[in-house]
């Protein structure tokens, strides 16, 4: 039986607003397990990039806690939630987050580097994921002379060559065109089969479809909704 990786234990979040506060969790428990394939679905401004962030450690809920390996999160220093996501937590942000004054290769590098890993090893690595991404021809290219799905394949290249246990995804296909969406789900489903934890929004139907199963986000509250 797999492990709960991820919990989350009387999540609540408002966000101050000069409108009134904005409350997108109210008492949420979720416990996602290893080598599960969740699908985050909702209307815009649910809050599907906003949980991605708590559960990534980069943003602090309003009450209640997240676990993580069984690890309560909510008493972590900036220190410590750095050390966990080096090295359990690959993001794939929706802007892509790419550090312009890198080429590819280098930003997908980077998370080796961090981790200590030899140059050498860390390029071999970084050219071997470029291309399942069939981007290595762009390898020596800076961002900006790349286009929008072409800094998404980097940037999803750079969260898989950690190897972490859970990846998230905010709209990771969303600059990709039909073909390229369903050659990176694909590469979620073998990551899956390695027993890793992707969590992902999406306005995809068809990949959210795919997933394990979907969570509905609405009016502060997540419903889990079977994707077959």
């Amino acid at each position: 039986m797999n492990k709960i990786l991820i919990e989350t234990v009387n999540l609540k979040k408002i966000y101050q607003h000069f409108n009134g506060n904005i409350t997108l969790f109210k008492n949420l428990n979720l416990k996602i397990k290893q080598g599960d394939l969740v699908a985050l679905v909702g209307p815009s401004g649910s809050g599907k990039s906003s949980l991605l962030h708590l559960l990534a450690l980069l943003d602090e809920p309003t009450r209640g806690d997240i676990k993580i390996n069984n690890i309560f999160t909510k008493k972590f220093t900036d220190e410590k939630k750095d050390e966990t996501r080096r090295k359990n937590i690959s993001i794939i942000f929706q802007d892509n987050n790419l550090l312009n004054d890198f080429t590819a290769i280098e930003n997908v590098m980077m998370p080796l580097i961090i981790k200590g890993e030899n140059v050498v090893k860390a390029e071999k690595e970084a050219q071997k994921i470029l291309k399942k991404m069939k981007i290595l021809d762009r390898s020596q290219h800076f961002p900006n002379q790349l286009s929008g799905g072409e800094q998404q394949r980097v940037a999803i290249a750079r969260a898989l060559i950690a190897e972490t246990s859970l990846i998230l995804a905010d709209e990771p296909t969303g600059n990709l065109d039909f073909n390229t969406s369903k050659e990176i789900f694909s590469y979620f489903l073998k990551l899956k089969k390695l027993k890793k934890t992707i969590i992902f929004a999406t306005h995809n139907r068809e990949l959210a479809n795919r997933a394990d199963y979907k969570l509905f986000i609405s009016n502060g509250d997540i419903k889990r909704v079977n994707a077959r």
